[in-house]
């Protein structure tokens, strides 16, 4: 039965004062109507919008919808005008499908299992114990996002892939710049070609002096050294911007439900379950896009080939269907299978990596901190605006008694 046509004007470009969890009302209530709706580009193309948990985990599934760059023509809240998109550079192959996907995706996999995750808890612990002792030195307030969220899955990835310690800063600034939303073009190329010309350095020192970390692998195989380049900038970038904002928002969202930070402080065995409700909850990669490669039905209508279908991962991810009581967070919620790391081919390869940092970081927080609460209020904390690729905070003023 085809379910009933639902347009949706704009996309929404802001979320509740105080309380940035909740997707926008809009894409709530379009979700409520249909899981798919039609959506008016900025630039005129008519496109759609999937917000309901088993249409979008399907689309994510089927390779007649494709993630090539070059296809990617129409952006929900920016008119691209006559500009023709060039395909993804080498290497950066979340942009790609099969099997130029598969030839970057592959040689990584097995560098990142979970059982190699694991490995890694106790260089996690102590980077967490490292930063959390810093915080204890300098006394309340500090911002979260600078003094804990942001370092800790900056300097593991660095480590991961052999960037020297004096270059991080480097790195997250730029990242930030990528993907925060409110820096210029010309800024944000600027930043781009900082970061290409630092990696092709860093490329042509892993060949000829290798070291062990992830990058000098690579460098044993048959990728070209622009290739390496453009699997490093994904691999640092992903690694570390949405765990980063992870970290600073699920510590916001559990400052602002006390039940369930001191549920998270009375058993130190809820640490997995809490992080999967926080991915779910949260879901700061919130929105994943897709072109039609041939006409396509999908919720009782047909998507034509060469359409735009943009992902709502953060409704999906909150759909009462799929979620009993979505709204609430809930760490000992057992129903889990979100989408917060995608589905299908394009999965979060780091995943369990995020998994390992977070499963570490929060228990360890609220455990060191038994006090800990905003500096300010909630309203005026500091989110990130929609345009932003992750969605997160800015800083998240905190206290404690000391």
């Amino acid at each position: 039965m085809t379910e009933p046509l639902h347009t949706l004007p704009a996309m929404p470009t802001s979320r509740q004062a105080g309380c940035p969890f909740d997707p926008p009302k809009e894409l709530v209530e379009a979700r409520e109507h249909s899981p798919i709706s039609r959506f008016v580009f900025p630039d005129g193309h008519e496109g759609w919008v999937v917000t309901g948990f088993d249409l979008l985990r399907s689309v994510l599934a089927d390779p007649r919808f494709s993630s090539r760059k070059e296809l990617m023509r129409h952006h929900p809240l920016i008119d691209y005008g006559d500009i023709e998109v060039p395909p993804a550079p080498p290497g950066e192959f979340l942009l790609m499908d099969e099997p130029r996907h598969g030839r970057y995706r592959k040689p990584l996999v097995g560098k990142f299992t979970v059982r190699r995750m694991r490995l890694l808890t106790e260089r996690v612990e102590q980077i967490t114990t490292e930063h959390l002792d810093a915080m204890v030195k300098a006394g309340p307030p500090i911002d979260l996002v600078t003094a804990f969220a942001r370092p800790i899955p900056a300097i593991v990835i660095c480590e991961l892939l052999g960037v020297p310690d004096g270059d991080r800063d480097f790195f997250s600034g730029h990242i930030e710049k990528f993907l925060g939303g409110e820096v210029s073009d010309e800024e944000l190329f600027a930043s781009y070609a900082a970061v290409q010309q630092y990696l092709a350095e860093l490329v042509a020192t892993k060949r000829a002096a290798p070291t062990d970390d992830v990058l000098s692998d690579l460098t044993e195989g048959d990728l070209t050294d622009e290739e390496l380049q453009g699997m490093a900038l994904i691999l640092l970038s992903a690694g570390f911007d949405t765990t980063a904002n992870m970290l600073a928002l699920g510590t916001f969202a559990l400052l602002r439900d006390p039940a369930q930070a001191a549920a998270l402080r009375s058993d130190p065995a809820l640490a997995d379950h809490a992080v999967e409700e926080l991915l779910r909850y949260l879901s700061v990669a919130k929105q994943f896009f897709r072109v039609a490669l041939e006409d396509v039905e999908l919720g009782g209508h047909t998507i034509t080939a060469g359409t735009t279908v943009v992902l709502s991962i953060n409704t999906a991810n909150r759909d009462p269907g799929r979620f009993p009581d979505p709204q609430a967070l809930d760490l000992r919620r057992q129903d889990g299978g979100h989408l917060a790391f995608g589905h299908g081919v394009h999965q979060c390869l780091g995943q369990q990596l995020a998994r390992v940092e977070m499963r570490v970081a929060f228990p360890a927080l609220f455990d060191r901190f038994p006090t800990l609460r905003l500096a300010v209020p909630a309203e005026e904390v500091a989110v990130r605006p929609e345009t932003a690729d992750i969605h997160g905070l800015k800083s998240l003023p905190v206290t404690w008694d000391a």
